[in-house]
Formats: C-alpha cells, structure tokens, sequence
C-alpha cells in the first residue's frame, strides 16, 4: 500500500462580523455584544456557478475515500500501489474540471458579489472579497513517505528500529480501521435492508429504492478490490450477504413475500453476527516481525 493524501485550496465563504456588525445584530436582539458569535455568508453557496465547484470537490472526496483504506494520521489513507496509476489519471481529471468550474464561477463572480452586496446590507464589507478567484479552488494529491528513512539505519540503528516499530503499529491499526470500517457498512446496509423488507407502513409492506441493493452490491465490489484479508469471520459473512442477495432484482423482492421474508431473516442474522464481531474484535498482528517497508 502506498501513502496519499488530498488537500484542496478554497475560498472561505463565511466571515466572522466586525465588532461594529456584532453590537448592531446584538442590539435586534437585546443581548450582550461580547456573548454573542456571528458569522455571515459572504457568497452565495446556492448559486449555480458555486455549487459547480462544491460538486467537484465532493466527487473527488469520495473517490478517494472509496479507492483507500483508513490510516491512523489526520489526512492520508493507504492506496493499492497497482492502483496508483488509475488513481493519479483520475484525480487530474477531477482537478482539471475543478478548474474549468472555478473559471466559469470566476465569470460570475462580479454579479455575486453585487447579489451579496444587496442581500448583506450594511453587513457587506468589500474587503472580505479578493480581487480576483485566481488560484483559490484547486486540488493536490501527495504521496507521503511514512516509513523510516533508511538513512536513520546508519545514523542511529536504536532510532530507526523504534520508528520500525511505530510503523508497523500504525499499519496494524490501520488493518483495525480497515475492519472496522467494512464491518461497520456491512452492519448499517444490512440492517437498512432487513427493516424495509419487513417493516410495514399503513398496514402494507414498506417500499424500498433499488439503491439499497445496488448500494450492497456495490460494497461487495469494493470489499473485494481493497480488503486485506486480515479478518475470514468477516470475509465469511460478506460471503453470507453476497450469497443471499446474488441473482436477486429489486422488483423481485417487491413481488415476494416469501422471498422478502427469507432475504430479511439472513441479513438480521448477519447484522447480528457483524455486531459480535465489532465488540469482541481481537487484536491482530498482521505484519510479521521485521517485515515493514512501507506495505502492508
């Protein structure tokens, strides 16, 4: 597994009110200015040419969490290096239309600014705009190294072995993470499933949206492509899960009593099992001894 990370820049759209602003809101309402904390909405986050940006940047967010697993340090997540290239092509994709979307927020960005001069008020303060959009909507993704610099070897063995050490405590927490994370899903679709296949509403069956398969099947996929294969109880009931639901349409389901009741009895099972799994969870030491460099 390879380290990355996905820093974004981007504008602030909210700025805290001057004091004078903060003693006029305070006095609409009676109170005490230096109890008070306010902030206004310098731009327009329902605007069009705005929530173009946003979209990109929540597309990319989630494209890199769904490729990566979770590690122990604020920022980075563990990516397959067979992946890597896929990745890096793909997140300069979403780089190159995060800025064609601030461009064309840019082309806008006079008429906003007069939208939330008039909507602002005497709480419109037009040194909270820079003067151009240049530069401030972008992404970065970086490759840390989070091993020991093999340098530390020669300059100080004591040193470099306890930064071994820390290393493969953070990749065996990271394994944790992993599992948890996929136990977690596992439990919460399931158990969305088992309640809509036997729930009732005025006395009929609940009605269910197809995403609530294909959103199970689209974990197995997942599941498949990154796991670790640290944990077979866990590997045994996605297996349990994936069975009961292969060759299985929605309409289907909707259309079977029997078979509804049948899907949801399998599931209720396996959320109960993946609930004994997260709170009885052994520690495992995955890596073996001596064997860090930077993979799992």
């Amino acid at each position: 597994m390879a380290a990355v990370k996905l820093a974004f820049t981007w504008l602030g759209v909210r700025k805290t009110l001057a004091p004078e602003q903060r003693t006029t809101a305070a006095r609409a309402f009676h109170a005490d200015r230096e109890l008070l904390s306010a902030s206004k909405l310098i731009l327009d986050t329902k605007n069009p040419a705005y929530r173009a940006v946003a979209a990109v940047r929540s597309e990319a967010s989630t494209y890199w969490r769904n490729v990566t697993l979770p590690f122990p340090e604020a920022g980075i997540r563990l990516l397959a290096q067979n992946s890597l290239g896929l990745f890096a092509n793909t997140m300069q994709t979403y780089r190159e239309r995060l800025q064609q979307a601030a461009r064309e927020l840019a082309a806008q960005y006079d008429t906003i600014k007069s939208e939330a001069q008039r909507r602002l008020g005497s709480f419109y303060n037009a040194s909270d705009y820079p003067t151009t959009l240049d530069g401030l909507f972008d992404l970065e993704v970086s490759y840390p190294t989070i091993e020991p610099p093999k340098s530390l070897m020669a300059l100080h063995p004591d040193v470099y072995q306890a930064e071994r050490a820390r290393v493969r405590e953070r990749f065996e927490s990271a394994v944790e993470l992993a599992e948890q994370a996929f136990a977690t899903e596992l439990q919460r679709l399931t158990a969305h499933l088992a309640e809509r296949l036997t729930g009732l509403h005025d006395g009929q069956p609940k009605v269910f949206r197809d995403s609530a398969v294909e959103n199970l099947r689209e974990f197995f996929e997942r599941f498949r492509r990154l796991n670790i294969r640290s944990s077979p109880e866990l590997d045994a009931l996605v297996e349990q899960a994936q069975q009961t639901i292969n060759g299985i349409e929605p309409q289907t389901l909707r259309d079977s009593n029997r078979l509804r009741q049948m899907v949801a009895r399998d599931f209720e099972q396996i959320q109960a099992s993946v609930g004994e799994l997260l709170v009885d969870r052994p520690r495992r030491n995955i890596l073996r001894r001596g064997n860090v460099g930077g993979a799992v």
